[in-house]
């Protein structure tokens, strides 16, 4: 079977790409998962990566969950209702756990359908980029199921209360356009300059100083669940590293000479 997912790199962007096209990506596998765990802890591990694109090799960026083993209760699907749980414990959410851990900026592009699962994925990255033949789908309520992933975290956040509900309670896909219009991607593209789109974005993020580009990342997670006080402790914190750092002194000595920066991460 093919690597289920792939990675790439040009200069300081990161590409993972989900690989299992025939089966239109799904993520629920066990070599899905530990592929996702060991490309995080890799970039995270690494300075010199400053965003990450994210997106599906096929016709579809995911098809979430796996509906044959679904329907022959195989897998993480497997066992009575206690084994399920731990199932999902271990297997599933870790994509979602492993996603929050990640240091750089992330870009889905989403190169066609996000379903279930793949649209909590999406949901999971910073920003979204769609080309004009996705669609997204919250959908687990059409199997008989609910967000097992994360969803229902992920998606409100992403659109807001009421058409997260109105996704997650009808199921029913929305398409690129609509998608646009609800704020849950930035930008279309036609198909075949969705990735030139998307690495146009990342080499755009990827020019700013790393060490602060994963501090600001940080922040912004941080502050969609943490009080005003706490929040501004910490970014007074993270400031104070930042106004030490080289790559500051190098960003307003450039200002000042009006040039280019070059940032070393340092």
């Amino acid at each position: 079977m093919n690597e289920p997912l792939l990675s790439s790199r040009e200069g300081d962007v990161v590409t993972l790409t989900l690989n299992r096209p025939e089966l239109r990506n799904p993520i629920s596998e066990p070599d899905m998962i530990e592929a996702f765990e060991r490309a995080i802890d890799g970039i995270n591990a690494d300075p010199t990566v400053r965003a990450l694109i994210l997106t599906g090799n096929g016709s579809a960026f995911s098809s979430g969950g796996n509906l044959k083993h679904m329907r022959d209760r195989q897998g993480m699907f497997a066992g009575t209702p206690a084994d399920i749980r731990v199932g999902y414990q271990r297997g599933i959410q870790r994509i979602p756990r492993a996603m929050a851990s990640l240091e750089v900026p992330t870009i889905a592009a989403v190169n066609g359908p996000a379903i279930g699962a793949g649209c909590d994925l999406a949901c999971m990255c910073d920003i979204r980029l769609a080309a004009t033949s996705a669609s997204f789908a919250e959908s687990f309520v059409k199997v008989g199921i609910v967000p097992g992933d994360g969803g229902a975290w992920f998606l409100p956040r992403a659109v807001g209360m009421s058409r997260a509900c109105e996704m997650a309670f009808t199921g029913d896909a929305i398409d690129a356009r609509r998608a646009l219009a609800w704020g849950l991607v930035s930008e279309l593209f036609e198909p075949e300059n969705l990735m030139d789109g998307a690495r146009a974005l990342a080499r755009r993020i990827a020019v700013n100083p790393p060490q602060v580009l994963r501090m600001t990342k940080r922040l912004l997670r941080e502050g969609q669940h943490l009080r005003l006080d706490s929040l501004l402790e910490l970014s007074a914190t993270m400031q104070a590293l930042a106004h030490h750092t080289a790559d500051h002194q190098e960003a307003v000595e450039a200002l000042l000479q009006k040039r280019n920066a070059v940032f070393s991460g340092r």
